[in-house]
């Protein structure tokens, strides 16, 4: 019997203790374009409250998934609005906000001689290989391919080369850790590809690794998005709202100024 009462006392330890580090934890699924950034507002965050916020990073719309699977988190920072709402929607999301924007550039090697004033021709020529990210798994193939669809505005006809020479490079399952080779480095090193479309806010790293790329923002003309979502998952922890209201903040929106995205606001006379 004594034996019994032991054990059950040491279960209830358990989930009292299981329980408290649930209450000074915050789990976060986000976009890997937010890697950096969420990083540097995790560290923050819980030096400011003493609440740790640990965050898995992938393709929005792979994370999106496993949400909808059952896996549970506190909050999903998305590189698009649909994949959030579409948890609203389904009951999963208690809350959702737009709280950042992005860029569409293209990263081109030398010899592609690429500047915004040939921007098309230059990724239409049956010599350049383009590189993109994999639509419906990462919204920067979806932003991609609405490029595609805008150009074709431009140049009729331009949709089905874009559409049939692009190599989806990147957007397979999410990975926590940074990969030792990065596909589109290696792609754009081994000559796979000559040019890759994907965020602006990804300048600093890529030009790190191979610092003789061009990067040239998508003309204004056939751009599209990015805008981010943030969604308070159903059963949240209690911080996730603050959490939420730090990243909408003046302090956390010039937090993604820092890292090359646009703030959806800042006070007067910041930029």
């Amino acid at each position: 019997m004594q034996c019994k009462k032991a054990l059950l006392w040491m279960m209830v330890n358990l989930v009292a203790m299981t329980g408290s580090v649930r209450a000074d934890q915050l789990h976060v699924l986000a976009a890997g374009s937010l890697r950096e950034v969420i990083g540097e507002i995790g560290r923050r965050y819980q030096i400011q409250t003493g609440v740790e916020v640990r965050a898995d990073f992938g393709p929005s719309g792979v994370l999106h998934e496993r949400i909808a699977n059952g896996e549970k988190a506190d909050l999903f920072a998305s590189a698009d609005m649909g994949h959030p709402l579409k948890l609203a929607a389904d009951g999963l999301a208690m809350r959702v906000d737009m709280f950042t924007r992005n860029a569409l550039c293209a990263f081109a090697c030398p010899k592609v001689g690429l500047t915004l004033t040939n921007f098309l021709d230059r990724l239409l020529d049956p010599a350049v290989r383009l590189g993109t990210s994999t639509p419906r798994a990462d919204p920067a193939g979806d932003y991609a391919w609405l490029v595609f669809h805008r150009a074709d505005g431009v140049h009729p006809g331009a949709f089905l080369i874009l559409d049939q020479k692009a190599q989806k490079i990147v957007g397979g399952a999410p990975q926590n850790n940074a990969p030792v080779k990065e596909p589109v480095v290696e792609a754009l090193t081994a000559g796979t590809i000559d040019v890759m479309i994907g965020y602006c806010s990804g300048r600093q790293h890529m030009l790190q690794q191979l610092p003789d790329l061009s990067v040239v923002q998508v003309p204004k003309e056939i751009a599209a998005g990015p805008q981010y979502g943030l969604a308070i998952l159903k059963g949240a922890n209690p911080h996730a709202d603050d959490l939420a209201l730090y990243i909408l903040s003046p302090e956390g929106q010039q937090l993604f100024v820092q890292f090359g995205f646009t703030p959806i606001g800042l006070p007067k006379g910041e930029p």
